[in-house]
């Protein structure tokens, strides 16, 4: 047994800090593991000996003489070390540190448990907590907790194909509680508290790797390794809500680009490029395990919808936009079969609306479902009802199985009603291999999610010529001579110290220049009119005695027209660095309308980015406007992120604006500074 394994598949649990006091935390974990018939050895640990639960208790962990898989500390906070010492040094695999007080409370418990680290590791034991509520579940009914959840005769037996973790234990086992009361098949639960050694993810990724696990659930609060979760998601579907979408880092960085690459956006891109769904809450959360627990897989996104009312297609057609999926094209043949059996008051296109019909002709329903699933151009179906009773749920029940039975599609069920007209109804559905949610809004979002885990895609590392890296303090002249030197696209420039000189830039330049103040610092060159557009010879020395006054050198450089304007940068982020593509020019922040991708990427994830943001209908040209070159766009982001993949973590690249012409692209200033204060980009937390 690996041994984070023995957190749900312990076949030994020793309990620091029993007691058989009525409601005492110490007796709780003794007590359910009883009630739910733990079939393994358990071990109480009182110092004064005797019995718990009618179980002989031992005074320490050395006098229970035989290995221990799990160990729950709930003692006082000033004795954990000692509990703690005492398993290690009896070869437990891993502890549970129940007891709070630790890293949440300040400095000093920050140390105290940066200790029972030390210790824990020195013996080879794994650690989780301290500040834990512990774990539920497994084939071998592990109840390691004391959560109040356990306590009510209601409670069923954690079972099923699906595994939630969570950083937060009142939160998990509150989660916990929900799905098992929606009949969601949970059979595992973890939290993991103040993770000072185990986290959330390294859960994850060993809860993969049990044959009993289908696939994750996960709420975490910080995430600053994706590598790992990338890989188990890799194997197994892993949804996740990520709590605090703090902007801290954005408002510290030293450029558009790292504004605009804002930690939560950053967190939303890094998990859609490993294959894991980021949804809302939990209620989502639960949603998404419900359809994964069915084993379907949705790699595309053309949804099918069935409906008995109008409305609830309209209000299901709506959330598929809302959710960037989309409403399947139905071929003309399926068109008119179904036009053969739907009431001419229906519908027979997506949505597909059978009426009230379906209740007096029994087979109607089942035609249309079936026709439906057939159509090569659907990957999801989507049934809704506003009303369903009697015999009828179970007839549509089975009907509805049949068809996610034979085609291996998703097959959702919407009931928008009170649940008493039913009661049996979401068990009969679920009995067939159909989760059922209460609106079409909550079953499409449930589709987002299973479609974001069924994409797999494998992103060759970027190769090619490496651009030398910039010094500390390097100029926009000399970033851009880098840049040119690598083969971007980099106007000419000269940089100036006199009038005169100015003078004969600009026929060097071709006679038409744009003229910046080079002043080291100064980030936004524009608000403080370090920039003059159309400088000629005539105007030279004026617009150089302006701009020298700012209190450095002066860059010209032949002015490029027109185009328009994106802004392009790296920057980097707990995660790794961050590519950034969006609207560019002096608006930028304000406008904030771009997209970011952990590095590397590929040419589908550069033509991603500009689709999502309003540089897809601007390139096209919008308002009559003539095409501008997105092919060359894309091969100049594409070079700028493989010209930089061995630059110094830590560094800021801002590109802003990049002119997008008719013919061509052109990087029209540069930035870079690597002296940022990495602390800054050390998590990303929840505040």
């Amino acid at each position: 047994m690996n041994s984070l394994q023995a957190i749900w598949a312990a076949e030994s649990i020793a309990v620091i800090g029993a007691t058989d006091r009525p409601g005492a935390m110490g007796r709780l974990p003794i007590e359910y593991l009883q009630k739910y018939e733990y079939p393994g050895f358990i071990a109480p640990v009182n110092r004064k000996g005797g019995q718990v639960m009618g179980l002989p208790a031992f005074r320490s962990m050395a006098e229970i003489g035989r290995s221990v898989d799990l160990a729950l500390v709930m003692v006082p906070a000033s004795a954990v070390l000692a509990a703690v010492t005492d398993c290690a040094q009896v070869g437990t695999s891993v502890c549970i540190v129940m007891t709070s007080g630790f890293a949440e409370t300040g400095a000093d418990g920050a140390k105290a448990q940066a200790e029972l680290v030390r210790v824990a590791r020195a013996h080879g034991m794994r650690l989780v907590g301290p500040n834990c509520i512990g774990a539920v579940g497994g084939p071998a009914r592990v109840f390691a907790t004391f959560s109040p959840v356990f306590s009510s005769t209601a409670t069923p037996i954690p079972a099923g194909n699906i595994a939630l973790v969570s950083q937060s234990g009142a939160l998990g086992f509150g989660a916990l509680s929900l799905g098992l009361e929606r009949g969601v098949p949970i059979g595992i639960a973890v939290t993991t508290g103040n993770e000072a050694d185990i986290t959330a993810v390294d859960v994850a990724a060993q809860l993969v790797d049990d044959p009993s696990v289908d696939a994750v659930l996960m709420y975490i609060e910080s995430l600053s390794d994706i590598s790992a979760l990338a890989s188990a998601a890799a194997m197994k579907p892993i949804a996740v809500v990520k709590a605090g979408r703090s902007e801290a880092g954005a408002k510290a960085a030293a450029s558009h680009t790292g504004a605009l690459a804002s930690a939560d956006k950053v967190v939303d891109s890094a998990l859609r490029q490993a294959g894991i769904a980021r949804v809302a809450d939990i209620d989502a959360l639960l949603d998404a395990g419900a359809l994964f627990a069915t084993g379907a897989r949705m790699p595309r996104r053309r949804i099918g919808i069935v409906t008995t009312s109008g409305g609830s297609g309209i209000l299901a057609a709506d959330a598929i936009e809302a959710c960037r999926m989309q409403l399947a094209e139905l071929e003309a043949t399926t068109i008119a079969d179904l036009s053969a059996v739907v009431p001419s008051y229906g519908n027979a296109t997506n949505p597909v609306d059978v009426t009230a019909a379906v209740m007096a002709e029994p087979g109607l329903f089942e035609k249309c479902v079936d026709r439906l699933a057939a159509d090569p151009g659907v990957d999801a179906i989507v049934a809704c009802f506003a009303v369903l009773v009697g015999a009828d749920v179970t007839r549509i029940a089975r009907a509805l199985g049949a068809v996610r039975t034979r085609t291996g599609l998703p097959v959702l069920a919407v009931r928008t009603g009170a649940a008493s007209l039913a009661p049996e109804g979401a068990a009969v559905l679920a009995a067939n291999g159909v989760p059922v949610y209460p609106t079409p809004e909550r079953a499409v979002a449930a589709l987002q999610a299973l479609h974001a885990t069924s994409l797999r895609r494998t992103r060759a590392n970027p190769t090619g010529p490496l651009a030398q890296v910039p010094e500390v303090g390097a100029s926009e002249k000399q970033v851009k001579q880098i840049l040119a030197a690598a083969g971007l696209p980099v106007p000419e420039s000269v940089l100036v110290s006199s009038a005169s000189e100015a003078v004969s830039a600009i026929s060097q330049v071709g006679g038409l220049a744009v003229c910046k103040a080079i002043v080291p610092g100064l980030l936004h060159k524009s608000d403080a009119g370090g920039v003059v557009l159309g400088v000629t010879a005539q105007n030279a020395v004026e617009v150089f005695t302006r701009l020298e006054a700012l209190g450095g050198q002066v860059l010209v450089e032949r002015f490029v027209q027109g185009g328009v304007e994106a802004i392009v940068g790296i920057t980097p982020s707990a995660l790794g660095p961050v590519l950034t593509v969006g609207i560019g020019g002096i608006l930028a922040e304000i406008v904030a309308d771009a997209a970011v991708r952990l590095l590397p990427v590929d040419e589908c994830d550069v033509r991603e980015m500009i689709a999502e943001t309003a540089l897809a209908p601007m390139l096209a040209g919008a308002r009559g406007a003539a095409p501008s070159d997105l092919e060359a766009f894309v091969r100049m982001v594409l070079q700028l992120a493989s010209c930089t993949r061995e630059w110094p973590t830590g560094f800021e690249l801002d590109l802003n604006p990049v002119a997008v012409l008719g013919d061509g692209c052109w990087i029209l200033d540069a930035m870079y500074a690597d002296a940022l204060d990495l602390n800054l980009f050390q998590g990303i937390e929840g505040h």
